[in-house]
């Protein structure tokens, strides 16, 4: 597997290393059919992966109203990871990709990724695995320009 991206348009290196990307495609095979989530401090050679664990399903059971959704489609990233991540912002290797896995449904950014990205305000890229019943299809970087989550990489998929 490569982790090398077919580019669009961006202005600042998108470097995936090969095994961070292969880390991802992995963690997402092994929570499939859930969602997985977590994120990136760093760039290129650097980054290092910080996985983590969707409280979805956790919140969902303690609050069905609020959190209608399950693992299944959704994800959260919670507690002391999300404190991890927000305070990573005032540091020196600051988060710079959240992100989570599509399960059966596409590597695409959806509406609620739009609404939850744009509500937390994270200076971050936003990278999202499509994680089919027996394989990873690829994955999409996307970042917001103008208003609109445009995808900036695609990445090839994997047979995990």
């Amino acid at each position: 597997m490569s982790g090398d991206p077919t580019v669009g348009d961006q202005t600042e290196s998108l470097d995936l290393p090969p095994e961070l990307l292969a880390q991802i495609y992995r963690q997402a095979r092994a929570e499939f059919p859930n969602e997985c989530c977590g994120y990136l401090i760093g760039r290129g050679a650097a980054a290092e992966l910080r996985r983590c664990v969707n409280a979805q399903d956790r919140l969902h059971t303690l609050d069905p109203e609020t959190y209608p959704r399950t693992a299944a489609n959704g994800y959260t990233i919670y507690g002391r990871e999300l404190r991890d991540l927000v305070a990573s912002f005032d540091g020196d290797r600051p988060a710079t990709v959240i992100y989570h896995s599509h399960p059966r449904v596409g590597a695409y950014f959806s509406a609620e990724d739009a609404l939850a990205a744009r509500s937390s305000g994270y200076p971050v890229d936003y990278l999202v695995i499509d994680a089919q019943e027996d394989r990873i299809g690829g994955a999409k970087l996307f970042r917001e320009r103008d208003g609109a989550f445009t995808c900036i990489a695609t990445y090839p998929g994997a047979d995990l």
